[in-house]
Order: structure tokens, then sequence, then C-alpha cells
């Protein structure tokens, strides 16, 4: 399609029309072969923004159905997508499928709802289940797939494909158990970063304070800024019925870096319990920050009452009063809050937590969205190879609030100078590991892990009791 394109031709009458004559014979005759190529070869070239350094991708080298998608083959057709997404990130994800329903015809509708980790059994069990199920939580998901109920995607994609597209730590993360062994449940379509240390750019450069490279570096800055009169962490885990998921974030990322991603998976499946050297090892790092009464804004035992988006509340101040804050991409929205006139790159930005042992480097933790497929038809395995290149999120990213976990996301189509400073820090990733405690059971996870670490904390329970209390969990999950 062509649009605002016009030329100026001063000639005469009559050769103007000749050339008109010849232009629209060679114009008809383009889209005649454009026609004949793309039928042929079910070669569809993505859109992508200007500027892309990605060229274009083949979608069939995704999966043939999506290139038989885009040439009109599923055009009438719907698909069903269901998960927790509400209000405006429900708004979002429609808003972004308008370009594949558009170029395809095929109606892809999402539906949140917020009740969803309990109501996706039910319609599963009902055998009334959503073509595509939105999964935040990897462990949901694995649970369902020992029903045998949802589609093992190694035979949906074009072989290599999601090789070639996603970092490997992604895939090992959506491969779950079947009742005949381990399938790929599903792709993420975006996802969320961990393990960002958040600074005020301007007073820490105006200090003199450089970006540590190292864990050991990070505790001489951490010391300087205590010699120079200041608590260097901004620190709070309250979070209502969640208080204590910024701890366990915290040794998640410690464990990421002081033991193999093996060990760190056997952690997350109970088959490394919380009482083992490794954890140990791990929680002495933990100590080092989260313990010291000099490092931590507010004090030690405080923490558990300081609301996670309340805790960079000090760093803003003019002069800060508390200088490093461990937190997700998402916490900037929680810094427009506290002063809506603060921008990245001056007021704020962030580097990745260092590395603490050079053996094990510094793997990224994320969080994110695993979209499953429940029903198996064409149109369904189209849309899934769509969610699977960047195009399946370019609408939402250029929105704001979406990453592209994708090897072919476009830097240049993220509209805010933090989701594009994030997405560089995820293409670069060379390691990738999901959340520790969403992988666990609920029980555990979400349940005694949680709390052993605002016990331990607040100083309800000492390191042994903790670890103790975490492990507990385990107790109750059935094997």
């Amino acid at each position: 399609m062509f649009s605002n394109f016009h030329t100026r031709i001063h000639l005469s009458r009559n050769f103007l029309g000749f050339v008109l004559v010849v232009l629209l014979l060679s114009m008809t005759m383009a889209a005649c072969g454009d026609n004949t190529a793309s039928s042929a070869s079910g070669a569809v070239a993505t859109t992508t923004s200007k500027g892309s350094s990605k060229g274009k991708t083949d979608y069939s080298k995704v999966g043939q159905e999506l290139a038989d998608a885009y040439a009109g083959k599923y055009k009438g057709t719907k698909v069903t997508i269901y998960g927790p997404s509400t209000g405006e990130d429900e708004t979002r994800f429609n808003s972004s499928l308008k370009a594949f329903n558009d170029a395809t015809g095929i109606n892809a509708v999402f539906t949140g709802d917020k009740t969803f980790e309990t109501s996706i059994r039910v319609r599963v069990d009902g055998d009334n289940p959503p073509d595509i199920a939105d999964f935040p939580q990897p462990g949901l998901l694995a649970s369902i797939a020992k029903s045998g109920k949802v589609v093992d995607l190694n035979k949906v994609f074009t072989t290599g494909w999601l090789k070639q597209n996603y970092a490997q730590g992604y895939l090992d993360t959506a491969t779950v158990s079947g009742p005949n062994g381990p399938i790929l449940g599903g792709v993420f379509q975006r996802v969320n970063v961990k393990g960002l240390i958040w600074y005020p750019k301007a007073a820490f450069d105006q200090a003199g304070y450089k970006i540590p490279q190292t864990w050991d570096q990070l505790i001489t800055l951490s010391d300087q800024i205590v010699k120079n009169g200041d608590a260097p962490w901004c620190i709070g885990m309250e979070s209502g019925s969640a208080t204590g998921w910024p701890a366990t974030d915290w040794l998640e990322q410690i464990m990421l870096r002081t033991t193999s991603l093996q060990n760190y998976d056997k952690w997350t499946t109970g088959e490394l319990p919380f009482t083992s050297p490794e954890v140990k090892n791990a929680m002495k790092y933990f100590d080092q920050v989260w313990m010291n009464p000099k490092y931590v804004y507010g004090g030690v035992a405080n923490t558990i009452s300081i609301h996670f988006g309340d805790a960079p509340t000090p760093m803003f101040q003019k002069p800060p009063k508390c200088w490093l804050l461990d937190q997700g991409n998402f916490i900037t929205s929680y810094f427009t809050r506290i002063n809506s006139n603060v921008k990245i790159g001056t007021d704020y930005d962030f580097f990745q937590l260092p590395a603490i042992n050079q053996q094990y480097g510094a793997p990224l933790e994320f969080g994110g969205d695993l979209l499953a497929m429940l029903s198996d038809r064409p149109e369904v395995r189209a849309l899934e190879q769509w969610f699977s290149t960047f195009d399946g999120v370019r609408g939402w990213a250029a929105a704001g609030g979406a990453l592209a976990p994708q090897k072919d996301a476009d830097i240049s189509a993220y509209t805010n100078d933090v989701d594009k400073k994030v997405a560089q820090v995820l293409l670069d990733a060379k390691d990738v590991r999901f959340d520790g405690s969403d992988l666990m059971p609920g029980v555990v996870g979400s349940g005694s892990f949680w709390k052993a670490m605002a016990d331990y904390v607040s100083g309800s329970a000492n390191q042994d009791q903790a670890l103790q209390e975490a492990q507990q969990g385990w107790s109750s999950v059935k094997k």
C-alpha cells in the first residue's frame, strides 16, 4: 500500500498521459508478481519500524500457518485469548492484536479476568478452555500441562526458529512436564526485568560515585556512602498479603550469582533445599546489605512496614537520604508518583546488580507472560507463532508497559527512554532465569518463602529458623 506519496511532473499533457499508463501497467505487473511470490513461498514480511537494523522476518521461517494467515487463508476465523490482565493492560493487549487482525482477517480477542488463576483450572477441567491462555506464573502452566491439555509447541514452530529468536533460558522456563514427558508449554510474549539498581543520577555524579562493576565494588560504594553520612540502601518489603517478596527477589538474584544455573533450577523445584550450603552461602551476601544497620534507611527491622513503592521516596530528596534501590523496571511508575517531573538520565538511572563470583556471572532475573495453546487449529497456531516474533508485542511496546524477550526486537520501536534502555539489557543478556519464588509452588514461593524472609528481616526468626520455615512449605507439596 502506498500512502502520502505525491509526485510533480511538468510534461506535456499527451506525454503525461503516456507516462501514467506505463506507471499503472508497471504497478499492476509488480503487484501480480508480489502475489505470485508470496503464495509460492509462503513468505510475508513483517512491518518493521523505520530505521530498524533487524530487517524483515520471513514468516514461513516461523511457522507455515503464520505465512498462510498473512496470505488470507484463515480470514473470518476467531481466536480467543484469556489471562489475568485487566483494565489498561487488557486494552493494550487488544490494541496490540489489531495489526495481526487487520493483516490476516482473523478475529483474535483477549479477555482479562482477575480470577484467572482459579478460573482457568475450572475452564480446562470443564473442557471449555480458551484457545490461548496467558500464564504469568510458569508453575500454574506446569500444573495444567500434566493433564495433557496443553499443546506441545515443539510441534507448532518451524525447527530452529525458537532457538534463533529466544535466549535458551526462556525456552528452559517454558519446558514443562506433560503426561508423556517434557513439552514446550508456551512462549514468552512480554517480560519484565529484575535485579536493576536504581540511583539518583545527578546527585550520584556530583558526589563523585562510580558505577560498581563487581559485588566488592558495590560494597565499597555502600561503605563510602555511609562514610559520607547517608544510608546507601532504600529498602521496603511491605506489600499487603504479599509482604516479603522484595527480600525473596534479592535472594534469588544472589543465588544466580553464587551457584550454577542448574542448582538454581533444582532450588526452584525443591531438589535443593533452603537449608543447603548453597542457599546459606547466598544468605551471607544477602546479610551484607539487608542486615547491616548502617546500610538500610530507616533501620533493618522497619523495612517490613515500609511499602516497596514508598522505599525510593528518600532517594528523590535534595540531597538524597538513600542512594541505591534494587527493583524491577516497573518501579519507575512509583517514581513518577513521588515526583511527576523525574526523568531517566538526569534524576535517576540504573545499572545491573553486578556479579559476585565471576564463574557464574550476572544472569538476568525476569518475570513475564507465557502464552500457551489449549486448542490446536491452524489460526490458533498462526497467532501463537506471531507471538514469538517482536511484531507480536510491538504495539504494546510502543504504547509502553511491555518489554520484548525476542531477539528480533527493534529498540527504536520503544517510545520512552526507560523501556529502550531496559530492552537493550534484555537483548544483551546471555543467561536468564525466571523469578524463583514464582517458579515454586504457591504454598512455598508465595507462602513459606515470603513469610520466612519477612520473619528473618523483622527479627522474628534467626537465619536457621527462617530457612527451616521456608523449607517447611515443601512438605505439603504433592510429589
